[in-house]
């Protein structure tokens, strides 16, 4: 992906770039003739086929949005990404360090008995509604809310990226109206600080900032050979559970895959904890190994806004 549109994450240092916005109560800046400050969540998608960096719109053309009400105010859902690139790397955990951090009503998704899936993302947003950013997390594969015995098929599509249900720990953005939105209206654990991704065919990078400016988390690696797919011919999803006001939600955010790979071999890939709230948390995981990495240089989404979700009380 082209690294063009960097520029536009510049923050409230330089006012006259910005302009400042009311989400819910929360004033965040957001950079002035972007697309939410010239959208508002209500895009043109003629116009934003235009823009270089976007390969098309036809994947969003059939998805009409709506407008709800959220705990950010009335909004339009769902959120598009018109243009993004992410990194994944799964892990082997045991299900005991897993089950010590999930809520008593979500259970691990085990490839056998005591071992888990966690995972460490990063997500660079070159074009979305809502500006660039650049986002990081650490996550916990789990069953499916109200699923019975799951099945061989269920781990196979997890493993695939085709169909994930998550349960996040930790989820930094570079980007004020990102935290607000993501934090306020959809639950997750975000925070606000420096966060560097770089996505290209041949080199996958990723930095996440600490308190004190140093390292949290930092990736360095090999991207896998990539494989171009039509648009909306791969299609993946992912349900990600928060609670919001004591409630228990769900979150569906749909990927269409345009040029990815994977790999099941760590060979190239260094990953590097330091101090902060990721590594952290996926120390408390206790990973084991890595088995499997997945990168898509080009890519699109749509993230839906969370709707209440019943979620049955499993006993550990």
């Amino acid at each position: 992906m082209s690294s063009s549109s960097s520029s536009s994450s510049s923050s409230s240092s330089d006012q006259k770039d910005t302009v400042k916005v009311d989400l819910g109560g929360r004033e965040v800046t957001v950079p002035k003739g972007g697309l939410y400050d010239r959208y508002r969540m209500a895009p043109d998608l003629d116009a934003i086929a235009r823009d270089p960096r976007v390969s098309g719109v036809d994947f969003f053309r059939k998805m009409p949005k709506i407008k709800v009400d959220s705990p950010i105010g009335p909004t339009l859902t769902p959120n598009f990404y018109y243009a993004i690139s992410t990194a994944r790397l799964t892990m082997l955990a045991p299900s005991r360090a897993i089950r010590a951090r999930l809520p008593e009503e979500l259970a691990p998704l085990e490839v056998t008995p005591g071992l888990g899936l966690v995972s460490v993302m990063f997500f660079r947003y070159d074009v979305a509604d809502i500006d660039f950013y650049t986002e990081a997390a650490v996550g916990i594969a789990v069953k499916p809310a109200r699923h019975g015995k799951l099945g061989f098929f269920d781990l196979v599509s997890g493993l695939k990226n085709e169909h994930l249900h998550s349960y996040v720990l930790s989820l930094p953005v570079s980007s004020d109206i990102a935290q607000v939105r993501g934090h306020d209206g959809y639950g997750f654990p975000k925070w606000v600080t420096d966060l560097d991704v770089s996505i290209d065919h041949h080199r996958t990078t990723a930095r996440v900032a600490n308190d004190s400016g140093g390292v949290d988390l930092a990736l360095l690696a090999n991207t896998p050979k990539q494989t171009a797919h039509p648009s909306g011919e791969r299609v993946g999803s992912l349900t990600s559970y928060t609670t919001i006001g004591g409630a228990w939600h769900s979150t569906l955010n749909q990927t269409n895959v345009l040029n990815a790979g994977t790999t099941r071999s760590a060979k190239g890939v260094t990953l590097q904890l330091g101090e902060g709230r990721m590594s952290d948390d996926l120390r408390s995981l206790k990973p084991k190994r890595t088995i499997q990495f997945d990168v898509m240089t080009e890519g699109q989404a749509a993230l839906h806004m969370p709707v209440p979700t019943s979620i049955q009380s499993r006993s550990k």
